[in-house]
């Protein structure tokens, strides 16, 4: 009979099970939020339904986080996390800004299918390029950030600053007096087509008190917060809508002036720069690539009409090459020294150079004296 384990090692291995499980717990948390939001919107009452929208937002959030502190991400996590996204902020936002909608048709139905679509697409792109990987930006407009914008509408359609607030430029016409039902149309159209697009987003600012990169993001982070709990109605939806247009407007306006080709320029940083900089160290010394620019980016010396910085396969690949053709450290001092051992035997054993090669013939006697000296030798390989 098999004794049973320690009690110790029990309560760790059920420690363990639950750190594991912790992040696929706020997953499902997530979904559960979102299956419950359609509910709420079915029934009519879209003054809740968003709020489990936002719920789903926070934990999804979280499980990341978590996974990442605790090291227990997965490639089983990351699968399960876009297929609840899909539901969370696809299916669900699509559907109560679907029931919002007055004289409700089959543009609105197709608009709906177009933006849940779209929704998963994106998520799955996100699964191939950036998933389970550090990010400065993502590739196309969040799923989450695109559903929050949707689902939140009715909040701010129900707030004092939506029905006082005079537009400039007008005869005292308020936000409210605007064609909400056709722009939102035309928000959601605008919106999946964002996700799929190559427009880069920043991602949540990371927070510390480092350097002042953090403590700025810190700043925000807490106020977004605070605002969240204390104004969420007024608050969402025109900060998700700037979040949309700001990071639309910076690629269109810094691509337009020809300053940036490439997100990593749009949202440049000191690690991002420090990062390349390491990597790109040992391909400089095999020559693959030149020297830094003025702005952080390697320059290729064996191509240089080439604007592109060497991709991640081909970087590995010279690195690789590298290491197996100029061994360093001890690895090249025990080569040296197997060199010279090689190379001193058979020598003398004054310890002088490598010993000369034998020769074939013997060598030459003196010549006796008054004998004229033997004529040279002849050899094809002579020259004259």
């Amino acid at each position: 009979m098999i004794p049973p384990p320690p009690r110790g090692q029990r309560r760790r291995k059920v420690v363990q099970r639950a750190v594991v499980m912790t992040p696929n717990g706020l997953t499902l948390l997530n979904l559960f939020c979102g299956l419950y939001a359609i509910i709420l919107a079915i029934k009519g009452e879209f003054m809740k339904a968003p709020t489990f929208i936002v719920l789903g937002g926070i934990a999804d959030v979280l499980d990341g986080r978590v996974a990442r502190a605790t090291g227990t991400g997965s490639r089983f996590g990351e699968e399960l996390d876009s297929l609840v996204d899909a539901i969370s902020f696809g299916l669900a936002p699509a559907l109560i800004m679907y029931l919002e909608l007055p004289n409700r048709g089959t543009l609105e139905w197709l608009l709906t299918f177009i933006f849940t679509a779209c929704a998963v697409m994106r998520l799955a792109r996100f699964n191939v390029e950036q998933a389970g990987r550090k990010k400065t930006h993502f590739h196309g407009l969040p799923s989450p950030a695109a559903g929050l914008t949707l689902a939140s509408y009715y909040w701010f359609s129900q707030t004092p600053l939506y029905n006082q607030t005079v537009i400039l430029f007008t005869d005292s016409k308020t936000l409210s007096d605007l064609p909400w039902p056709t722009i939102l149309r035309g928000l959601m159209a605008v919106l999946a087509a964002l996700m799929l697009s190559d427009v880069p987003y920043p991602t949540v600012p990371s927070v510390g008190f480092k350097n002042l990169r953090q403590i700025i993001g810190t700043i925000v982070v807490a106020g977004c917060v605070t605002l969240l709990f204390v104004r969420r109605e007024e608050f969402i939806f025109p900060a998700m809508l700037a979040y949309v247009l700001w990071g639309a407007g910076k690629w269109a306006i810094l691509g337009f002036l020809g300053r940036s080709g490439r997100p990593d320029e749009i949202f440049w940083d000191g690690k991002m720069e420090r990062s390349i900089e390491r990597r790109t160290t040992p391909l400089r010394a095999a020559g693959a690539v030149g020297p830094p620019s003025s702005d952080g980016t390697a320059t290729a010396s064996r191509d240089e009409s080439r604007d592109e910085r060497p991709s991640r396969e081909e970087r590995q690949s010279l690195e690789r090459r590298e290491q197996r053709r100029e061994p360093r450290g001890e690895d090249q001092r025990g080569t040296r020294r197997r060199r010279r051992r090689r190379g001193g035997r058979g020598g003398s054993s004054s310890g002088g150079g490598p010993a000369a090669p034998p020769s074939s013939q013997a060598p030459n006697p003196p010549p006796k004296p008054g004998t004229p000296p033997p004529p040279p030798p002849t050899s094809s390989d002579s020259s004259t």
